[in-house]
């Protein structure tokens, strides 16, 4: 099989970071109006982000190839959600507690894929994933009739807003990886 050499990996600009408690504060002087635009942003944040690391992987899979290295079994990326669809839902109410729980699943879904990838294509690297206790959170909301959805969202945009740091950091780390290994050494 006729390997092209990979084109050289650069980290790019993080993915955008969104700050709850400015979200939160305008959702107490609009009524919640703040809410929708905020949905939307976490919602295509994730997809952004998601889309990132498919195209991550795929520059790493043909870096390995090309080194004629065992090449890792590709990551399950959660479907893209509908931005759109799922953020005007949010005026049933209902749709909150499915989204805020979908975001929470699909990062730490996310997060074992990706640590999963990382340890077989890099092996002496060291990155770290974060846990993610959605049974606490789930009871938290429960326990307080549904006023806990306002602390759970709090954590996810900073889960969010760290996983976005580390992968970062990640993305230098590989580029670094994959530059040391340069072809003919």
């Amino acid at each position: 099989m006729f390997n092209m050499e990979p084109k050289k990996f650069t980290p790019v600009e993080s993915d955008k970071k969104i700050w709850f408690s400015m979200w939160f504060l305008g959702a107490i002087i609009t009524f919640g109006l703040v809410f929708f635009p905020m949905f939307y942003r976490l919602i295509e944040n994730r997809n952004k982000h998601f889309k990132k690391e498919e195209e991550l992987e795929k520059q790493v899979i043909c870096y390995l190839q090309y080194q004629k290295k065992t090449v890792p079994e590709k990551s399950k990326y959660p479907h893209k959600m509908n931005a759109k669809i799922w953020t005007a839902a949010i005026i049933l109410v209902i749709p909150v507690f499915i989204i805020t729980y979908l975001l929470s699943k699909d990062l730490a879904m996310h997060e074992a894929e990706q640590e999963k990838f990382l340890a077989q294509a890099f092996p002496e690297r060291i990155f770290m994933t974060q846990t993610i206790p959605i049974k606490m959170y789930v009871t938290i909301t429960i326990v307080t009739l549904g006023f806990g959805i306002i602390y759970w969202l709090y954590k996810i945009v900073n889960q969010y807003n760290a996983h976005y740091r580390a992968h970062l950091q990640i993305e230098k780390r590989i580029s670094s990886l994959m530059e040391e290994k340069k072809i003919g050494e």
